[in-house]
């Protein structure tokens, strides 16, 4: 029998009714952890909400034989958040590992953007993000000074679109670029309390990317190893979530299929000091050359 490397954890996933937290989910409880299964149920846009999709996921995770809750707070909310972290502790009796995934889309070009359409992706994102993880670190902060040994994981959810930009999403690839950031930071400042923090950017078949990327994310044929599965990104993410992964901290890991890379974004590259001040008709030429030896970085959709 192949081993399980989360038996005992107890794990968060938010946004875990479909897609790729689904199947996050269902792969921790796979491995013997214990599952706090997060999602409102919304709409690829964030409106909406249902239990029911949470609901089904817990099922499915009975009928394997674990264990796992169903929780439909609001990641986003501050109470709620707390809420989310305190139904691990109060059912399971501790906290492990929390697996931040859920998000939303608006796309639209800049010129069309509403403001709500901005608020709300960096609402569901970014505030989806900090607030279950500062209420984790304070839980985990807590054990700690009470004398516990603490060795927690934080998993991040990133996306291409974040490292590389992406025509149409100029909201969701700032709040996915601010959450790449976001992980590393984390890994900086917890560490201290044995939790480390790493992000993911996933390319894989989803409610957002189905028809966005109709042609790369269409189905093999019958028998073919389909790469856009989304059980796919689920392996990494429960490796980074178990004991196994101690002293991995900070890194964002591009996932898809088989594939696994780590993505060293922004990087300083060679440049020029000229030893005090500039002119800014000398900068022209500088500039030039500098951008000259840079590989071009394709924006996701651009021609």
């Amino acid at each position: 029998m192949a081993q399980k490397i989360c038996d005992g954890r107890v794990v968060v996933v938010t946004g875990a009714g479909r897609g790729i937290g689904r199947e996050h989910a269902l792969e921790f409880a796979r491995q013997g952890a214990k599952v706090v299964v997060n999602d409102l149920g919304a709409e690829v846009d964030g409106t909406g909400g249902s239990t029911g999709p949470a609901g089904e996921v817990v099922e499915t995770i009975r009928g394997m034989g674990g264990e796992a809750v169903a929780n439909g707070d609001d990641v986003a909310d501050w109470n709620g958040a707390k809420a989310l972290i305190d139904t691990a502790v109060n059912t399971f009796g501790r906290l492990d590992t929390l697996v931040n995934n859920a998000g939303i889309l608006r796309d639209r070009m800049l010129v069309n953007m509403t403001e709500d359409d901005w608020d709300a992706v960096m609402r569901v994102h970014l505030r989806g993000h900090f607030c279950p993880t500062r209420h984790a670190a304070a839980y985990w902060r807590e054990q700690v000074k009470a004398g516990e040994t603490v060795d927690a994981r934080i998993v991040c959810t990133s996306s291409g679109a974040g490292l590389f930009g992406n025509i149409g999403q100029a909201n969701y690839a700032a709040a996915k670029s601010g959450i790449a950031t976001f992980a590393r930071v984390a890994a900086a400042e917890l560490g201290r309390y044995g939790v480390t923090a790493n992000a993911i950017a996933p390319i894989a078949r989803t409610r957002m990317t189905e028809n966005l990327f109709a042609g790369s994310m269409a189905r093999p044929d019958a028998g073919a190893f389909d790469a856009m599965d989304p059980g796919n990104i689920a392996p990494l993410v429960v490796w980074l979530g178990s004991n196994d992964s101690a002293g991995v901290s900070g890194h964002v890991f591009e996932v898809a299929g088989g594939k696994v890379n780590i993505a060293d974004n922004w990087r300083t590259l060679p440049g020029v000091d000229k030893g005090e001040r500039w002119e800014p008709a000398d900068l022209g030429p500088v500039v030039r050359e500098l951008v000259a030896k840079v590989d071009p970085v394709k924006v996701i959709g651009a021609q």
